[in-house]
């Protein structure tokens, strides 16, 4: 007859040095997964920052005539409309007095499209319709036949159909009411393709990656994630934003598969510290990367109120060749903001962010302390005024 023993043993015991040891472990572990989430927080894809040679766009432009506006078109005396008017009811067999046309439901318009290298007959393009005359509306309009040229000559797209506007107009004998821009409206898929762009994506022989902001360091990324993935050391840097690569013999003649490969690679752009303000609408904006040296400043406010007003002075009662006269008075107010220096430093963006925060100022005035925290050299970035 078996039988069966069981054995408890006593769990081995940790020393205090594999303790620590694994309390390391773990840490770096800990800290391996935050410095990757990091990683890919900041990451961005190729397609996003980049451009690649041959695949742009090319730009349309064409003259046409926008019919059937309600009174808002342009007016008698516009010349060019009543000449494309006469013109197009010619081609169409109507003979008429170009004299006697009135185009007041007709505008003269612009007809703008871009169209993808990649387009080819049959392709279907958005177009926008811009007046040129004194038209004031172009609202329930429909564009006529137009033919887009593109900067050759030739013609690579016909465009025609409703506009659609973002907005109204509505006139009356002492009032206007306008929402947004009624001159300028879109014909969604308006153009027809008829003409492709002669060039072929698949014949290169080297590929061009056009990097949307020029920075050495993100360029030197691009190139180094793309030799990672296709080898060889076949992409090369060129310059601050630009990257040759040689096609892969495998990809000679479809380099549709590389591209998708390609596009997606993720990397950190680097960019220089600069701080954008736009003193039109006091908007600032403040780039990941700019630092702010340890500076103290006060800022305060200089408010000066001039009011006139008049007194008049009269003569007293019965008296003998007084005069009313009127004598204007003047109140001067000044009003000073007394602040107290503020101790600021900026080693992060949320630092620095605290710290103009602080001072209490406005954004136009902030756009004055960043001005003056450029000149003194405290401010570590560009400063860019738009």
């Amino acid at each position: 007859m078996n039988t069966s023993t069981l054995i408890l043993t006593e769990p081995e015991r940790e020393t205090p040095g594999q303790f620590i040891l694994k309390i390391f472990a773990g840490a770096m572990v800990a800290l391996i997964l935050l410095l990757a989430c990091i990683q890919s927080a900041f990451a961005a894809r190729l397609k996003d920052i980049a451009s690649i040679s041959g695949l742009r766009n090319n730009d349309l432009v064409g003259y046409g005539l926008v019919v059937g506006l309600s009174g808002t078109g342009d007016k008698t005396g516009a010349e060019y409309t009543t000449q494309a008017m006469n013109n197009m009811l010619q081609n169409m067999g109507v003979s008429v007095d170009k004299t006697k046309l009135q185009p007041k439901n007709v505008a003269a318009v612009m007809v703008t499209a871009p169209m993808p290298v990649t387009s080819r007959p049959g392709s279907r393009l958005d177009v926008t319709v811009s007046s040129i005359g004194d038209s004031q509306s172009l609202l329930g309009g429909v564009l006529l036949m137009t033919p887009l040229k593109g900067i050759d000559g030739n013609v690579y797209a016909l465009a025609q159909g409703s506009l659609t506007l973002g907005g109204f107009s509505v006139t009356g004998n002492a009032a206007t009411a306008q929402k947004n821009v009624v001159t300028v409206g879109r014909i969604p898929n308006g153009a027809n393709v008829e003409r492709a762009v002669p060039f072929q994506f698949n014949q290169q022989d080297k590929l061009t990656v056009n990097m949307n902001n020029a920075d050495f360091t993100t360029t030197m990324q691009v190139a180094n994630a793309i030799n990672s993935v296709i080898g060889g050391g076949l992409a090369k840097p060129v310059d601050a934003s630009t990257v040759d690569i040689a096609i892969p013999p495998k990809y000679s003649g479809n380099m549709v598969p590389l591209m998708a490969s390609l596009e997606n690679l993720e990397v950190n752009p680097s960019m220089r510290a600069k701080v954008v303000v736009d003193e039109k609408t006091g908007t600032v904006v403040v780039g990941q990367n700019v630092r702010l040296s340890r500076v103290a400043v006060a800022h305060g406010s200089l408010q000066v109120v001039v009011q006139e007003t008049l007194d008049v002075s009269q003569p007293g009662p019965f008296s003998q060749g007084g005069q009313t006269v009127a004598s204007p008075v003047t109140d001067i107010q000044a009003k000073e903001e007394n602040r107290r220096l503020m101790l600021m430093e900026g080693a992060t963006l949320q630092e620095l962010v605290d710290g103009l925060n602080s001072v209490g100022a406005s954004p136009r005035d902030l756009i004055s302390i960043l001005r003056t925290l450029k000149a003194s050299g405290a401010l570590q970035a560009d400063l860019e005024v738009i």
